[in-house]
């Protein structure tokens, strides 16, 4: 099955009736978008049972960062991201 939407000059697009039954979206409800190493955009449902449910999601550090150290990454990434 495929289905189209329309780019508006907002850059809004609106999911398919369709699309939005198969991943049981309602109102309000959000979706990540997912580049996949291949290239393919996945779009996906946000939902979360509870907080417990996303621990550990980004993965562990090996030892606790200080906040200088923190914001030099980020600094470095945002300098990445406009490459």
């Amino acid at each position: 099955m495929h289905t189209s939407s329309t780019l508006s000059s907002k850059g809004q697009v609106t999911i398919p009736v369709a699309i939005r039954r198969h991943l049981k979206l309602q109102t309000n409800d959000e979706v990540i978008f997912m580049i996949k190493k291949n290239g393919d955009v996945a779009v996906l449902p946000a939902k979360y049972q509870n907080i417990a449910s996303v621990v550990g999601a980004a993965g562990k550090l090996s030892a606790p960062l200080s906040w200088k150290e923190m914001k030099r990454i980020a600094y470095e990434d945002r300098l990445a991201e406009k490459k």
